[in-house]
């Protein structure tokens, strides 16, 4: 018969002064979670300062170049990785310890670790809406919209190039530039504009701004060939950041993993890493 003396403590969490005694402490999480966030945050206003993101819907999108949206997209993966690896640094290191296997408490730590990454994705989501969507108004606010519904306001610029005249001082009516935009929207398709319509709307731009019928036709195709090429380049920019993208969220949740495993390394073991530079100590961290 076993006595006091030879049973083992039971598994379990270990009851330390106000710590949680279930399998998923919120507390530790939210805070990890809080952090990478806010980091994460912080990081990418600066990138958006430097010009290093390009998710503006703004004219620059031509002047895109699959450089910049390469070194974007490293950035983010960098950034996004390394926020996180803090958050579930934190979570795993301020969690209560369990009293069970070294294998269990490792998965433990790191589902820690992978719940800040779920929770801070959610919060960096709702953060960058609210700021794209404060923006947005602000701006809406400001600057009404020059153009006319159906009038897509990125193609605004290749609309006054259709109808510029040395001619005619009265811009083309708005119905009219609407029109144009969305034929200008099916000739920036993979295929061809169908000649119909081209033929359309080289009427349109001989109607609206005095051309006559070859000069009004030359101008369409050059109007139209850049566009296209714009349009290509920004595609292939939105692609490589759009890879990017997820690229950082799943490194962020292998690091999140990992980071919160070290974390409850350090909290189980006798070594503690320094808060000081210069001054390492050995301290034995007791539950």
């Amino acid at each position: 018969m076993a006595t006091a003396e030879t049973v083992g403590p039971a598994a379990g969490p270990i009851a330390t002064p106000g710590g949680p005694l279930s399998y998923i402490h919120w507390g530790p999480v939210i805070a990890g979670a809080v952090v990478a966030a806010a980091v994460w945050s912080v990081l990418m206003a600066f990138a958006s300062a430097i010009g290093l993101m390009i998710v503006s819907p703004s004219p620059t999108w031509r002047d895109t170049s699959v450089w910049l949206a390469i070194l974007s997209g490293v950035w983010i993966i960098v950034v996004t990785a390394g926020a996180y690896a803090l958050g579930g640094y934190l979570a795993g290191r301020v969690r209560s310890t369990w009293r069970a296997s070294t294998d269990e408490v490792e998965f433990r730590d790191g589902a820690h670790g992978l719940l800040v990454w779920a929770l801070g994705v959610v919060l960096s989501v709702a953060l960058l809406w609210a700021t794209t969507a404060a923006y947005t108004a602000a701006n809406n606010a400001t600057q009404p919209p020059r153009e006319s519904a159906g009038a897509p306001s990125f193609l605004a610029y290749e609309l006054d190039r259709l109808f510029r005249s040395e001619r005619r001082t009265e811009p083309a009516p708005a119905e009219v530039r609407a029109e144009a935009s969305r034929l200008l929207m099916k000739g920036l398709g993979r295929q061809e504009m169908p000649s119909d319509d081209r033929a359309h709307l080289n009427r349109m731009v001989a109607g609206s701004s005095g051309l006559a019928a070859p000069e009004a036709e030359r101008r369409v195709i050059q109007v139209l060939t850049e566009a296209r090429n714009s349009a290509s380049q920004a595609r292939r920019s939105a692609v490589i950041l759009g890879f990017s993208t997820a690229a950082a969220l799943a490194a962020a949740a292998a690091a999140a993993w990992f980071a919160a495993g070290e974390g409850g390394k350090h909290r189980d073991g006798e070594f503690a890493p320094p808060m000081r530079v210069g001054r390492p100590t050995t301290t034995r961290v007791y539950s």
